[in-house]
């Protein structure tokens, strides 16, 4: 009589590495989120940068604006020193005649004129408002031409001081950093002296341009010491 004898057979099993898939997709997924954030930091820089484009697109159209209202106001070039107004005065804040149904003398139509303007500015740019100056290079009163005229309006970004990259992106987009040309002919920044009124604010993003005042009737003396608009 035979007797069976029970083998059993150990067969090795191999060492099972689990969570290798987990990690791997741990690290894809890192990896996606992170280059979605690189994605939407450049479409922000983007957003910003097209923003300040129109506001500054908006910013040539109101001076090329005045511009054309002192064309048609023939004894603009007389009335230049009118057009003054600091970043303080609002359009609230000036008085003027209506010349739209009545005659006015050309001082009331700058007076007039310069109100409009201005409310234009407050109403097209956020927090818009403006400063126009007499050329700091033309010192000679009878030889005045032109006028410097500073819009400026909310950034679109917050200034970090610290921040170098952040500070030199700011100035590379600010147009006052354009220079004001003095009487020798050299270039000045407008951010001294007398000027420092008509500065970009701090909180601000501005345009600066420098316009010719129409000279359809120029001033001349009439032997009194009183000027005269002469129109030929």
């Amino acid at each position: 009589m035979h007797r069976l004898t029970s083998i059993t057979t150990h067969h090795s099993t191999p060492n099972l590495q689990c969570g290798i898939a987990l990690i791997e997709s741990l690290v894809a997924i890192v990896i996606a989120a992170l280059g979605i954030l690189g994605i939407l930091g450049v479409q922000m820089r983007t957003l910003t940068d097209t923003q300040t484009t129109v506001r500054r697109a908006q910013a040539i159209r109101l001076i090329e604006d005045l511009s054309e209202r002192m064309t048609v106001n023939p004894n603009a070039l007389l009335s230049i020193k009118s057009y003054e107004s600091g970043y303080s005065q609002k359009a609230s804040d000036l008085a003027a005649s209506s010349c739209d149904s009545a005659s006015c003398t050309p001082a009331e139509q700058a007076a007039y004129d310069l109100k409009q303007w201005k409310t234009t500015v407050e109403q097209n740019l956020p927090g818009g408002q403006a400063s126009i100056f007499l050329a700091p290079g033309e010192s000679v009163e009878a030889n005045r031409r032109q006028l410097g005229i500073m819009i400026a309006w909310r950034e679109n970004e917050q200034q970090i001081a610290d921040a170098e990259d952040k500070k030199l992106h700011r100035d590379n987009i600010d147009a006052t950093q354009f220079r004001a040309f003095t009487t020798d002919g050299t270039a000045g920044a407008l951010s001294a002296g007398t000027d420092t009124a008509n500065a970009c604010p701090a909180d601000k993003t501005c345009h600066l341009q420098y316009i010719t005042v129409a000279s359809r009737c120029a001033p001349y003396d009439n032997g009194s010491g009183t000027k005269v608009p002469y129109c030929s």
